[in-house]
């Protein structure tokens, strides 16, 4: 376990200390369960009350929060994003790999770089590429030609198929398939034939990917997902999609074939975006929406339906199939007028 004293971790994040400056800090956890060798985070000032009895050891907080009500804090512009930070710092979470196992699979052909620890019954296929400090869990699949840079981490049971591009310092939870074909299909005759697969997924330096995510290759050109994007769980990103820089996308998400994602966005979980469509940079969708059409201006938008009664969910169900009819009586009433 590492151990760090305040005047290190204000030193890390930029901040200011208020106290002792030495105390030594193991841990960080909440206001609330925080014991005194731990630092905790004041992110929202509706919770500033906590301060007067966490038993922390020290306390992250804006300038506007800072209190006397703890001996040692570190005054900081951004007290979230700064736990976040000194997290990393004291972070125990474990490799999933450590050294190679025996029971792994690794290719003549392969390349493993410096470092890299590769688990139990892991599989690595012809001409792939690992970079220095790449972890691979146990039971994870690597196919021929795919290139996985450098400080990654690969948890049990990620399946990584042929040729794709992961840049550095990548991280894809259990359960992740990248790689996978897209859903391609000509109809023909009442059946339908198979259109083979024929781009790749190239993934950037700094993406995080959720357990269970899968991202599809492209059909003829690349899928795309751009530096320092998070995906969430159980996300579903078609073939073709392209997503750039620091985009989050959460949970249950569907983006359909050849979208087009700007930088900076924000959607919501249990999304669906249609396919051939774009959205601008630096637009946020609310949960449960479904995207439709393009959109070209920055800014929030929202389209779920909020749960309601059985009974009025009925009576408006009703309603809405009278739209069009009324529709047609207002414009028959607005001619009238005229």
């Amino acid at each position: 376990m590492s151990e760090y004293t305040l005047q290190q971790l204000a030193d890390h994040v930029g901040g200011e200390v208020r106290g002792n400056s030495q105390l030594p800090i193991l841990r960080v956890a909440t206001l609330q369960s925080a014991s005194s060798d731990a630092i905790a985070f004041l992110a929202n000032s509706r919770y500033k009350k906590q301060l007067e009895t966490t038993q922390a050891g020290a306390v992250l907080v804006s300038p506007k929060d800072d209190s006397d009500e703890v001996d040692n804090a570190i005054i900081v512009n951004n007290p979230y994003a700064a736990f976040a930070h000194i997290a990393q710092l004291l972070d125990t979470t474990p490799k999933p790999a450590e050294g190679i196992a025996e029971t792994a699979v690794i290719a003549d052909s392969a390349h493993i770089g410096k470092n890299v620890s590769i688990g139990e019954y892991a599989v690595i296929e012809e001409g792939a590429h690992i970079g220095d400090n790449t972890s691979i869990g146990p039971h994870c699949y690597v196919g021929r030609e795919t290139t996985i840079g450098s400080d990654c981490t690969l948890w049990s049971g990620v399946k990584v198929y042929h040729q794709c591009v992961i840049g550095n310092n990548c991280l894809f939870h259990s359960g992740a398939v990248i790689g996978a074909d897209g859903f391609g299909w000509a109809p023909e005759g009442g059946k339908w034939v198979k259109i083979p697969q024929l781009g790749r997924v190239v993934i950037k330096d700094n993406v995080d990917i959720g357990a269970s995510t899968t991202i599809d290759r492209g059909a003829l050109d690349d899928t795309i997902i751009s530096s320092g994007c998070i995906i969430d769980n159980q996300c579903q990103i078609a073939h073709n999609v392209f997503i750039d820089e620091d985009t989050a996308i959460a949970g249950c998400t569907v983006l359909a074939g050849s979208c087009h994602i700007g930088k900076r966005c924000m959607i919501g979980g249990a999304s669906a975006i249609n396919g051939h469509i774009s959205i601008c940079d630096d637009v946020q969708i609310m949960g449960f929406a479904m995207v439709i059409k393009e959109i070209t201006e920055p800014g929030v938008y929202a389209s779920g339906i909020p749960a309601a009664s059985h009974r009025e969910w009925r009576r408006n169900g009703a309603r809405f199939r009278q739209l069009d009819d009324l529709f047609k009586r207002v414009k028959e009433l607005e001619k009238k007028a005229d």
